[in-house]
């Protein structure tokens, strides 16, 4: 039998390099800018046309290279960053793979004009799908131009998977937006279709942060500070208040390099434990300078993420940093000791007179059932007051176990709450009604529109002929609210309501350009908004159907929904409007809904074709046998 293994060519192999370093525009944008700042530039320009696809083009004023290094620079791990394996554990570059390169230039055409400092002559290199065509002496300006044209034209299968150009736009804005936020010493500019969409100056941390994200985050942010023998903290948190529910604004950055770490994300969000709501989130903008031994950026091609030597004790320093700023600017509630200004309250004196001439009876309890005589003293209590009084405190502590403890969870009135308890009301219920269920529609299951049973303001419990429905409330509102919005949506009958005081939201600038490519189309559905410029929106009118909704949180919803899947209007946009209203308008455990309103909502939900899943696919129907229930109890 013949040998069958070969060495690929080196075309392919930087195609399938390309797999992993290149995914869309956004990561050529990142790889070049990443190079211009290993070259040590001060000012980095990037022009695109038609959000990546056409042309990428990079201009630095970095050290340039010879026509020797142009040309070795798209080699396959030819690099300039290292030169053995101890190196991978000093990195102070960006860049150190060789990979990136060389992965561009196989799925794109590259033009590359570029010039020592000092020299004056350059070089132009021409390259076609990993293929040089040309290489000629360039008189350019020191330092390097590279334009990236038609990427993955040699790919169609790749190219056909880009989203449309605001996603691709909103990705590039993102990679931009990290890019920018850890080298600050270093002019960008982005210049978009001929259009200058960002013009950044060199300055500190906090001016960047502004420059991007608007002069309204200057005061909602909070400095920290830490430094230890093994790691310096620095950078800014938001105030508490000022957290988000969607699209937050949160950045690690390691020895100016960007990541992304859970262990230290869940470590920020713990100290905001208890001073924000469950489902919103921190600002954060965290840089961390460690010894670049202790770190290993070589777990994935992107470098995005890293591995520290000391995660626990650093978790440490982070948390103790970041609860000291917030205390230090009252962002913790506490006790206030300043008594000036507040109310003199005397001290008690039995044999002295109350200033108002109050009497008190002695003789008098409010605990007792006796029935006492109307007294004509002021203060004094009649015999009605007295004993609405008795029965109010009987309602009062009727709610206490006899240990004298309360029943989380209980109201006044109602028995206490476990799972036998629950099995055996519903099996009750089996017993009664079980004679008048119905066949519904999709499920071998019978439903009954009376005797549902809630918990926890989350689940509703309804017999069924098989034993007992466990519906989760909030999913099966979604369904329901998804259904009558996508059919409302799709016929453009979804009714705008006016706001009487219009809603401002400042984006950042990625979802701006998402957000400005939607407006054709939440226009028909009800909505009208008007930019004012600075990434700053004036929402109008939105659609009735919303009801008391928070309209911002509706729209970042669908950016965010918009921003990541991408879909044309024609295509799969309607399903993502109505599913991100459905979501925005449906009820959550704090509304306390009642038995009509769940019995209501069973009714809608066995209505549709589809009732035991959410349309992003999430279970909202379980069921629990007889068998189970006879068993338990």
């Amino acid at each position: 039998m013949s040998d069958i293994i070969r060495l690929l060519p080196d075309s392919v192999a930087n195609q399938i390099a390309a797999g992993e370093v290149i995914q869309r525009p956004a990561s050529v944008i990142k790889e070049l800018v990443e190079n211009a700042v290993d070259a040590g530039a001060s000012s980095i320009s990037i022009i695109i046309k038609d959000a990546g696809r056409t042309l990428i083009q990079v201009v630095d004023n970095g050290s340039g290279m010879s026509d020797t290094d142009a040309r070795m620079a798209f080699e396959r791990h030819a690099t300039s960053k290292i030169k053995n394996a101890d190196d991978l554990f000093a990195l102070r570059t960006m860049g150190f793979r060789g990979e990136a390169l060389a992965s561009i230039a196989a799925i794109a055409q590259i033009d590359l004009r570029t010039m020592l400092r000092g020299a004056s002559l350059g070089t132009r290199l021409l390259i076609n799908g990993s293929k040089v065509e040309s290489q000629e002496p360039e008189a350019c300006v020191a330092g390097t131009n590279i334009m990236v044209k038609n990427l993955f034209f040699n790919v169609p299968a790749r190219r056909k998977f880009l989203k449309k150009d605001s996603v691709e736009m909103s990705n590039i804005m993102r990679e931009f937006e990290r890019l920018a936020l850890v080298n600050t010493e270093i002019e960008f500019t982005l210049i978009h279709n001929d259009v200058t969409v960002q013009q950044l100056r060199r300055g500190n941390l906090k001016q960047r942060i502004v420059e991007l994200f608007g002069k309204g985050i200057d005061k909602q942010i909070i400095p920290i500070n830490a430094e230890v023998s093994f790691v310096k903290l620095s950078g800014f948190v938001s105030l508490p208040e000022h957290a988000r529910r969607r699209n937050s604004l949160q950045y690690f950055f390691v020895n100016g390099r960007n990541m992304r770490h859970p262990y230290f994300h869940k470590a920020v969000v713990s100290c905001y434990e208890h001073l924000i709501a469950p489902d919103v989130q921190p600002n954060y903008f965290i840089n961390f300078e460690v010894d670049p031994a202790t770190i290993d950026v070589n777990i994935h091609p992107t470098k995005h993420e890293i591995k520290f030597e000391d995660e626990k004790v650093i978790w440490q320093v982070l948390v103790a940093a970041i609860r000291e700023a917030l205390g230090k600017f009252n962002a913790v509630p506490g006790i206030d000791f300043d008594t000036e200004g507040s109310p003199e309250i005397p001290t008690f004196a039995p044999n002295v007179r109350g200033e108002h001439g109050i009497d008190i009876d002695p003789k008098y309890n409010p605990f007792t059932n006796e029935r006492g005589h109307q007294s004509s003293k002021p203060g004094s209590m009649g015999r009605n007051d007295h004993h609405k009084l008795v029965q109010d405190w009987e309602k009062l502590y009727q709610n206490f176990s006899a240990n004298g403890e309360s029943q989380p969870g209980n109201t006044a009135g109602s028995e206490e709450f476990t799972v036998d308890s629950v099995l055996n009301q519903v099996s009750s219920e089996i017993d009664t009604m079980g004679d008048k269920f119905d066949a519904i529609p999709g499920i071998d299951t019978a439903m009954t529109t009376t005797g549902v049973l809630q918990i926890a303001n989350r689940y509703i419990l309804a017999p069924c002929s098989e034993g007992v429905m466990v519906i989760d409330r909030r999913r099966a509102h979604i369904r329901v609210l998804y259904e009558r919005f996508l059919s409302l949506a799709r016929e453009h009958r979804l009714s705008s309501q006016h706001i009487l005081f219009p809603e401002t939201i400042t984006l950042s600038p990625a979802d701006n350009v998402v957000l400005t490519s939607l407006c054709p189309t939440l226009t028909p559905l009800g909505f009208e908004l008007s930019y004012q410029g600075n990434n700053k929106w004036s929402i109008y009118s939105a659609p009735a159907e919303l009801g008391n909704v928070n309209v911002a949180e509706s729209i970042l919803s669908i950016i965010a929904l918009a921003g990541e899947t991408g879909n044309e209007p024609g295509d799969k946009l309607y399903e993502q409007l109505a599913l991100s209203m459905a979501r925005t308008a449906a009820t959550n455990s704090h509304y306390n809904m009642s038995d009509i309103e769940a019995e209501q909502l069973l009714s809608d939900l066995f209505s549709l074709s589809t009732p035991t899943y959410t349309p992003d696919g999430m279970t909202i129907i379980a069921t629990i046998p007889l068998e189970e229930l006879s068993r338990r109890l």
